[in-house]
């Protein structure tokens, strides 16, 4: 078990659709601060924001053996109390009507971020 306060953000940054394999290991990484009773955001910036998007992750394979999707990882990271955040800048920027998948938490920016790293008890990983 972990003390209170500790707090574990992650941004999909470089994980893009573009890319599904690099998509498995910031939701592993995401469960695994979960199981340790941590507090997980994942903010879903830049191409990545795109997996928040209906339709997009359920068709990505994060694997050769085709065994598990990128919405795989989403429901089990929401199903384990991760909240999932798209950037306002990236949706601004790539959201053509797309409709936000349900497990979405909400929109957030990069001061959202800034503000969570700055505190104690909070660590950040880019993916």
């Amino acid at each position: 078990m972990v003390s209170d306060g500790e707090k574990l953000v992650i941004v999909m940054w470089s994980a893009d659709p573009s890319a599904p394999d690099r998509a498995a290991a910031p939701f592993v990484y995401a469960l695994a601060a979960r199981a340790l009773e941590i507090e997980v955001e994942m903010h879903f910036t830049a191409g990545a924001v795109c997996w928040l998007f209906e339709g997009v992750a359920d068709r990505a394979f994060t694997d050769r053996a085709r065994s598990k999707t990128v919405r795989d990882f989403v429901g089990e990271a929401s199903a384990a109390g991760v909240r999932l955040y798209a950037c306002a800048m990236a949706l601004a920027e790539r959201r053509r009507g797309e409709a936000l998948i349900a497990e979405t938490t909400g929109i957030a920016g990069a001061a959202t971020v800034v503000g969570a790293a700055v505190q104690p008890g909070c660590r950040v990983m880019v993916f």
